[in-house]
């Protein structure tokens, strides 16, 4: 069983900008090993501390078989732009066509403290988008046009309801943005 429950839509925390990370200790390296594995039983390509209700600014993604965690990421550079159909496990079952920048530059920290700079492109540069959002405080839903919203709220409304149906007699289901 997944060490963290991942937070969702509707949950103050993922509307809130993260705190920068300005010490790794043997707890910081402990949540990241909770939230690959909070990942992979999701499963996900990546995870943002937000999602998981910490309020530091990482995420762990593997892309391609390629695992990482990035620390106080950014992004310097990015151009072009690349239409995809985005997902995220704080909005589950819910998918949209999402515009971004095709090509991204992304530097941060590694937990030995070492800064990394990864040029990434397509999926993984949506992917590194999409991680940096949260920890902005961001959610896929705020990229979404008039006609995306409306069928985003019809789709939430749906989830609550299914939600409060399964939940013990007076247990909250979701709470809509």
């Amino acid at each position: 069983m997944a060490p963290y429950t991942i937070r969702i839509i509707g949950d103050p925390v993922l509307t809130q900008r993260a705190a920068e990370v300005t010490e790794v200790d043997g707890r910081l390296v402990q949540l990241v090993e909770d939230m690959f594995e909070t990942m992979y039983d999701a499963p996900g390509l990546g995870l943002a501390a937000p999602q998981v209700g910490v309020q530091k600014r990482l995420f762990v993604y593997d892309h391609d078989e390629r695992p990482g965690v990035l620390i106080n990421p950014e992004i310097r550079e990015s151009r072009g732009e690349w239409v995809f159909q985005e997902g995220c496990l704080s909005i589950p079952g819910l998918y949209f066509e999402i515009v971004r920048p095709k090509e991204v530059l992304l530097v941060g920290y590694d937990l030995d403290g070492n800064e990394v700079q990864i040029e990434a492109d397509e999926l993984e540069a949506r992917l590194f988008q999409h991680e940096l959002d949260h920890l902005d405080g961001v959610l896929m839903v705020d990229h979404l046009d008039d006609d995306q919203r409306r069928e985003a709220r019809r789709a939430l409304r749906e989830l609550r309801l299914r939600a409060a149906e399964a939940a013990p007699s007076g247990a909250g289901g979701l709470r809509l943005p």
